[in-house]
């Protein structure tokens, strides 16, 4: 791929990168013990006074921005994964067969792994 172009998704990736960023942190914090791993923060509330229905909120908001997390931390992950491939020079590479992936695939998904094709083939 032309230089012009992998710079052109480079930029694209990195705002990408920043706004998941502010996402995840919005819900969620990197896990102490794995730098790499992010983890959805527990909700502020009054242990002592709480009642039954505040503890079911709590526990359902942890739950939603527990799912809401992992997928942005997937997004996160491809994106960071897409960086190290400019990085390495193997950038709009399909990681299934090795050929490139085609250009609008990547305008619309600048993190894409694969083609179309073969996208279920990571699973």
């Amino acid at each position: 791929m032309e230089k012009e172009k992998v710079e052109k998704f480079r930029k694209m990736l990195e705002k990408k990168l920043q706004v998941l960023q502010r996402e995840l942190s919005r819900i969620g914090r990197i896990n102490p013990d794995n730098k790499d791993d992010w983890e959805a923060k527990p909700e502020e509330w009054d242990k002592t006074g709480a009642d039954r229905n505040e503890l079911s909120d709590v526990i359902e908001e942890y739950e939603e921005n527990s799912a809401a997390l992992k997928e942005l931390e997937i997004r996160y992950n491809n994106v960071k994964r897409a960086l190290k491939k400019i990085e390495n020079g193997t950038y709009g590479l399909d990681e299934v067969d090795g050929t490139p992936i085609p250009q609008d695939r990547l305008l619309a998904n600048p993190s894409a792994r694969t083609k179309v094709e073969n996208a279920d083939k990571l699973r």
